[in-house]
């Protein structure tokens, strides 16, 4: 790689020599930034600065990389600068560029651009209120600055409540307001005598954030822009939320320590609605791993209120995949999101002893131990489990002391492993993916020098200690890198469908950015969420489906300001029916677990696209009687169904089919064993949002998996006038073949395909998957 860069450098620059043809052109400088392999440093250089200014190089630096990047930039003829690009140790060289400064990536990620498109159309969602239940907020953040913001909209109800540290005067015209809810884990700590409850020495009680989760997720959703935001030099750039003049609204249910309990989530969903927020978004979801129906579901009956009162509502979708059924917050009231990773990366690097350089990630920012070789150990290799995972205690003192540690991942938390092998005396980490994480990884900012790697870098490592007796290696930090190809890559954790309650309704919806996100921090905490670690900084980097769910509570504030009558489940078909299927190679998105194509189990509808998301031609709208139906459908009793409606309901007498929601994906499930001939039928209405009103539909089905399956639309036009601006049609899908859709028990997914409706001009694309169940 490095001797191609170099070639391809070298090539460019004798270019400009010979296309110059003068003495003058050569003898014109420009600046050259050169990174340099750092472990080819002779010793007798006791400093990369002495080394680069040797006659080895012979130049006159103007910068000396050395913690994030390895090398230095100095002004140099082309021809003085193809003959540096020559030298054994350059890796790459790059010609210094005029940059402008960008936002820290997502949002621009997600088709949006200053000054037109969605922004501009919806003013950057200035009058739209976000309500944010999570772990609160801390208020004093840049992002929540109300500098040149109109005043509050008149119809804003809420108040910003008054607790530790928290006046209220600290809420202002883009915090609006500001409350917290304590008593579901006042009374479990009465009940349990005073054991557990909210941990008040590291917590407040106010609406202020001890977490950081909150101010993370509320300045994704919409925080302010923000210059120079990076962390600690990580993913430096213009910070801004995805809505970055709509309004926050906080709601603290969660509790560092503590979770999150069903009677304080609810009232926080009651406080957001009585006091009119437009946008709820909610990064909680179960922790047993167990769907309960949806009346017992606090997050699906919360959300039902606010669904049924016009709010939109949008939930993580869990990290527990890439297992099969892992997707949480499965209501069809709520917009459900995955989580993707973004053409941006902070690579790092292992150098082994016998010269292999292995891939992985990081955040770290401390000293940097690179080009300085320490042992390498693997406590699990003699010390059991609990050593192997770096578990607390675990770990020999006389074993790690001055080494790098490897340490599965697993059963503790990422950043918490560091900390152990930091007490115990170790230089750096190396944190191994298991089969169970893949080659999924996320960068994590540790307390010590250490790289996250996949499974397979991970086996290469430990083989390496087993085959030396004296195994050694060193950690590199390569700061931030963009334009990473491909991207948008499903994440190993992101959570996956079937649905495990109703697999009539696909879920999850779509996959947003989730991987590696640069947003708003606490100072309660460093950015490792450890109590132990006492570091400040604005902005942290974080990765989950929690990160997703606000990138689409800001897409939907941006759609419902441009377009105010949109219902919660028109603005939700709008981002799904325009979601990409491509990343930004222009092939079929992958996941990030296997490498393979992804399909809609993994994500949903596609990947957000706010460009298009817009002007979507048609939507899959649906209301209060719709989602009755579909409760119905589910032959819930009617008190059940009224715990989630608050109203008493009449089912009809013959049970509807749960499949006729009318919602912007289509599952069709068959029960039992197949047959041919079998078939089922399930019918949509789509609305026509367009402005002129008139339009001519057609239908094409593309199956991408499903020879045994024959899929029919009818009609398979649909015409829209101003008078007439809905139309229903019907998807038959017939098994043709014993083998389609599946055996019961074999793979949660055979066959799939989709469904697209154009005029010419939109493209309004639904999946189509098709499964077998055994009935229970």
């Amino acid at each position: 790689m490095a001797a191609t860069s170099s070639t391809l450098l070298l090539f460019f620059l004798l270019q400009t020599l010979t296309l110059g043809g003068s003495a003058t052109v050569a003898a014109n400088k420009k600046t050259y930034i050169f990174r340099i392999n750092h472990l080819m440093k002779p010793s007798i250089f006791p400093t990369h600065e002495l080394w680069y200014t040797s006659p080895s190089f012979s130049v006159s630096t103007l910068h000396i990389y050395s913690s994030v990047f390895h090398g230095f930039s100095a002004s140099l003829t082309a021809e003085r600068a193809a003959a540096v690009a020559n030298h054994p140790a350059v890796l790459a060289v790059f010609q210094d560029r005029l940059r402008y400064v960008h936002t820290t990536r997502s949002p621009q990620f997600l088709g949006l651009r200053n000054k037109q498109g969605l922004w501009f159309d919806s003013d950057y969602g200035a009058e739209v209120i976000v309500g944010i239940l999570d772990t609160g907020v801390w208020p004093e953040r840049r992002s929540f600055s109300d500098r040149n913001i109109g005043p509050v909209p008149s119809r804003w109800r809420g108040t910003c409540e008054t607790g530790e540290n928290f006046p209220s005067s600290i809420c202002n015209r883009k915090l609006v307001g500001a409350r917290f809810f304590s008593r579901g884990h006042d009374a479990s700590a009465d009940a349990a005598g005073g054991i557990g409850g909210i941990n008040e020495t590291v917590e407040f009680r106010s609406p202020r954030d001890a977490d950081g989760h909150g101010t993370h997720t509320a300045s994704t959703a919409a925080g302010r822009h923000v210059f120079g935001a990076s962390l600690s030099g990580y993913a430096s750039g213009i910070a801004k939320g995805v809505a970055p003049k709509a309004r926050v609204a906080v709601y603290k249910v969660c509790w560092k320590g503590s979770g999150c309990l069903d009677s304080d989530i609810l009232a926080g969903f009651d406080s957001a609605v009585a006091d009119g927020v437009d946008v709820i978004s909610i990064s909680i979801g179960g922790g047993d791993g167990i769907s309960a129906p949806y009346y017992l579901d606090p997050i699906a009956v919360g959300a039902f209120g606010a669904v049924s009162k016009g709010v939109f509502v949008a939930s993580s979708a869990g990290n527990d995949g890439p297992t099969a059924m892992s997707v949480t917050n499965l209501a069809p009231w709520l917009t459900t999101v995955g989580a993707g990773t973004i053409d941006r990366t902070f690579p790092a690097d292992i150098v082994l002893g016998d010269g292999r350089r292995l891939s992985g990630v990081s955040l770290y920012s401390g000293p940097a131990i690179d080009g300085q070789m320490y042992p390498l150990v693997y406590p699990g290799k003699s010390g059991g489990l609990p050593a192997s995972l770096c578990m607390e205690n675990s770990l020999d003192p006389k074993l790690v002391k001055g080494t790098i540690v490897v340490c599965d991942r697993g059963s503790s938390p990422r950043v918490a492993k560091g900390l152990v092998v930091k007490n115990a005396g170790g230089v750096g980490m190396i944190l191994a993916n298991g089969i169970s994480n893949g080659e999924g990884l996320v960068g994590d900012a540790h307390v010590l020098p250490a790289c996250a790697v996949g499974s397979d870098e991970g086996d290469s490592v430990k083989s390496y200690i087993t085959a030396n007796a004296n195994p050694t290696a060193t950690l590199a930090f390569r700061g931030t890198i963009i334009g990473v190809k491909p991207a948008p890559v499903v994440a190993s954790f992101s959570g996956r469908g079937p649905n495990g309650l109703t697999p009539e309704v696909l879920k999850p919806d779509l996959i947003a950015p989730g991987v590696n996100i640069l947003a708003a921090w606490t100072d309660a905490v460093g950015p490792t969420g450890l109590d132990s670690d006492h570091r400040k900084t604005e902005f942290n980097i974080l990765s989950g489906t929690s990160m997703a769910c606000p990138h689409v509570s800001g897409a939907a504030a941006l759609l419902k300001s441009a377009h105010p009558s949109w219902s919660p489940a028109a603005i939700r078909s709008a981002m799904m029916t325009t979601s990409n299927l491509v990343d930004n190679t222009l092939q079929p998105v992958t996941d990030e677990d296997t490498g393979e194509p992804v399909t809609p189990l993994d994500i949903g509808a596609g990947h957000l696209n706010l460009y298009k998301a817009m002007d979507p031609g048609l939507v899959y709208d649906m209301g209060y009687g719709d989602y009755v139906t579909f409760l119905c459908a589910l032959e819930y009793e009617p008190k059940m169904i009224q715990i989630i409606t608050h109203s008493p309901v009449t089912c009809p007498t013959k049970r509807p089919l749960p499949e006729n929601l009318n919602y912007p994906s289509i599952m069709v499930v068959f029960e039992g064993a197949a047959s041919v001939n079998q078939s089922k039928t399930v019918v949509r209405t789509a609305t026509n949002v367009e402005a002129a009103g008139a339009g001519v539909y057609k239908a094409k089905v593309s199956m991408v998996s499903g020879k045994g399956l024959a899929v029919s639309v009818k009609p398979g036009k649909l015409v829209f006038s101003p008078a007439v601006n809905k139309q229903s049609f019907a998807v038959t899908v017939t098994v043709t073949s014993v083998t389609a859709a599946g055996d019961p028990g074999s793979a949660p997914v055979a066959d799939y395909g989709y469904l697209t409706w154009s005029d010419g001009t939109h493209e309004v694309r639904s999946p189509i998957v098709v499964s077998r169940i055994q009935p229970l």
